[in-house]
């Protein structure tokens, strides 16, 4: 890493890839353009088992695109593509991102354009400014629903189970954008493997009593048809470890 970036607050941007052959070039670009003065970036992608193209285009990404990568940032930019040689879901392949993580802080992104990295900079002023230590992205802060109506009741539900289990007062427990301090992820062990994630990387933060706060996003949120991979199923687990984590979170000692 160059000296350049060293002497920069780095910004470690994990992203889990699976099946988003239409997006992910764009995403990453969009990444990469994001302005934020004083830092420099880490690219992390993580392709979990992608079968439907995304796997192959990661591997043939050539060393000249990703030089034209880091000549579309406006800030130093180091990339990694790291592959799960199965699926293995979300939840594993932001473990894996975090362990190859070098960042001050951390920041999520899903591989889709659901989410705008322009907000970037609301995600990492009040981490940067010492006033937090986790920031969670909020859909619904300011501008009430946002997306499609059975994914808006889903997630308002289980943000309110699990503020009732960890004591937070979140209003977008289910948000991808999600900002740590490296040191925090650090102190905290992970078991899921999918979007079982969410709950229970909540539950850990709140037990232990760092600073967290919400900072209001931008969100176009997309359908199953058009590739939304989150299910009914995958509600279910969620309750299961809302349930799991929160309510233990004041018995169980390791984090």
């Amino acid at each position: 890493m160059s000296e350049q970036m060293q002497n920069r607050t780095l910004v470690t941007i994990v992203i889990p890839v699976y099946n988003e052959r239409d997006t992910w070039r764009e995403l990453v670009g969009r990444v990469a353009r994001v302005d934020l003065p004083g830092c420099s970036k880490q690219i992390i992608m993580v392709d979990d088992g992608s079968t439907d193209g995304t796997r192959s285009q990661l591997r043939d990404f050539a060393p000249a695109d990703e030089s034209q990568l880091a000549g579309e940032s406006a800030c130093p930019v180091d990339l990694k593509v790291i592959f799960h040689e199965r699926n293995r879901g979300k939840g594993a392949a932001l473990r894996t991102g975090f362990t190859a993580a070098c960042g001050d802080v951390v920041l999520i992104q899903d591989a889709d354009l659901e989410y705008d990295p322009r907000d970037y900079p609301k995600l990492l002023a009040p981490i940067i400014t010492g006033k937090a230590d986790v920031v969670y992205g909020s859909r619904f802060s300011e501008s009430g629903r946002k997306g499609h109506w059975k994914n808006y009741l889903a997630n308002k539900f289980l943000t309110w189970l699990s503020n009732l289990t960890t004591g937070l007062k979140l209003t977008d427990m289910e948000t991808c954008y999600k900002g740590f301090r490296r040191e925090v992820l650090c102190r905290i062990h992970l078991e899921q493997d999918r979007f079982g994630f969410e709950p229970e990387i909540t539950a850990k933060v709140a037990r232990l009593a760092v600073r967290v706060c919400e900072v209001p996003i931008r969100y176009e949120g997309r359908t199953s048809a058009e590739g939304k991979k989150i299910g009914f199923k995958d509600g279910l687990n969620a309750i299961s470890c809302i349930f799991k984590y929160g309510r233990l979170s004041r018995r169980r000692r390791r984090v």
